[in-house]
């Protein structure tokens, strides 16, 4: 008699490491998400913070187990440790704070040294305090593209592209891994993924939110418009603030929200 192992919850899972000083607010982004297991699968708790979420990807389920590891005294030990079997890496800093980004060079040195050929994201944080902006779009950008890393601002606050960051990470991850081809089509479709790839052709993906639909289709439709190539551009109430994303190996998509408001 043979015993079925456990259904899983999700199609992929991804590993992934934040790092950067240790107040650019990583912490921030992990709350930010949605409830996850926040316990280490090994035990160990001390300078580690570590959550799980799942994303949709183009309809498939993304388990994600993110691991902060860094700012802490030990952490070129911890880093080592906890860098092996990583698929991808967020390199943060805060958009207020100079120091922050000037210092990623420290981390990519150590993200090279532990993990080499990782892919990267680099992500500005805390864009709801863009009054005190000390690090310009256009120089992160610079430095993004010089790094081959896709760049993203972000902010947990008001819940803005963070979970495009990491869909994007995802994104590269499965590509790097060939897995990607398994998101695209080839093979036969259900009759809702069929219909989902229909919608967002001729939906943006800021207005799939007032579709009268129930919260679990938006969610994915929502998952196939972050990778779609066929959104349209919407025009940003602020133009010189506008947020790109730059992609390394691809042109840039119009699937991120390119300004962060509060009410």
């Amino acid at each position: 008699m043979s015993t079925r192992s456990p259904k899983r919850d999700y199609d992929y899972l991804l590993k992934f490491l934040l790092v950067g000083d240790s107040d650019v607010g990583k912490q921030e982004i992990l709350s930010g998400l949605d409830d996850g297991a926040n316990d280490s699968p090994f035990g160990y708790g001390c300078g580690i913070d570590y959550k799980t979420t799942t994303i949709l990807l183009d309809g498939k389920r993304v388990k994600l187990q993110l691991w902060d590891a860094s700012g802490q005294g030990r952490f070129c030990t911890i880093f080592r440790s906890y860098s092996r079997g990583a698929q991808g890496i967020l390199v943060v800093y805060d958009i207020t704070n100079k120091w922050s980004f000037d210092g990623i060079d420290r981390w990519l040195k150590e993200v090279e040294e532990h993990a080499p050929g990782v892919p990267k994201i680099l992500v500005g944080n805390r864009l709801h305090l863009a009054f005190k902006r000390q690090v310009s779009i256009p120089a992160a950008e610079q430095y993004a593209m010089k790094n081959d890393m896709a760049f993203f601002e972000v902010s947990p606050l008001c819940d803005f592209n963070i979970t495009e960051s990491f869909l994007e990470l995802s994104r590269i991850a499965l590509k790097r891994h060939g897995i990607d081809r398994f998101l695209k089509c080839n093979k036969v479709l259900s009759l809702q993924d069929l219909c989902s790839r229909v919608i967002v052709q001729y939906t943006h993906p800021h207005h799939i939110e007032k579709l009268p639909l129930p919260t679990s289709l938006r969610s994915r439709l929502r998952s196939f418009s972050n990778t779609s190539m066929c959104a349209h551009p919407m025009p940003s109430p602020y133009p010189s603030k506008r947020t790109k994303i730059i992609r390394p190996d691809s042109p840039s998509h119009a699937s991120v929200r390119k300004s962060c408001c509060i009410s």
